[in-house]
């Protein structure tokens, strides 16, 4: 059965992002100001990640950040997958058109979600199997993720 919470503090935000990750089969999908202050560069959650693209190869994770600067300075692991894995991971930042956003999101597999409803508040709505629920994020992350710009590049190119 669908499974709907709102949750009032940072760390019950952790703990869901984990428990969603861990439902994941085929997609992740994240948008956040920086991804600082959630986990991100954390070995446990850096092997849920690595571990869904090594069982699916189909698998994709799409992470869109106004500002990349924390995760290239952060989060090794993270970078690592990308380099491993470019072909299945993204991460970019908003585009103009996105700027202003400050919902954060994580979107697995089109059906699961964890919506915090300003990045300087910690209330936010979790929502497991609930795909109805579910689609009005997949298309607010669509719209942010069409508008989307390079980001971090899994190889470093220059002279």
């Amino acid at each position: 059965l669908p499974q709907q919470e709102m949750l009032a503090t940072v760390a019950a935000q952790v703990a869901a992002i984990d428990t969603l990750l861990g439902l994941a089969k085929h997609s992740i999908r994240v948008f956040d100001v920086d991804l600082s202050g959630m986990g991100w560069n954390g070995a446990a959650r850096a092997a849920i990640i690595a571990g869904l693209l090594r069982s699916n190869p189909a698998a994709k994770v799409e992470i869109i950040v106004h500002d990349t600067g924390w995760i290239e300075r952060s989060c090794p692991r993270l970078l690592n997958i990308l380099k491993l894995r470019g072909h299945a991971v993204a991460i970019r930042r908003t585009g103009q058109d996105a700027r202003e956003a400050m919902d954060p999101l994580l979107i697995v597999d089109g059906v699961h979600f964890l919506h915090r409803f300003h990045a300087s508040q910690p209330r936010a709505a979790l929502s497991i199997g609930d795909p109805v629920a579910a689609q009005p994020l997949v298309t607010r992350f669509d719209a942010i993720s069409e508008d989307a710009e390079p980001g971090v590049t899994p190889t470093v190119l220059g002279l």
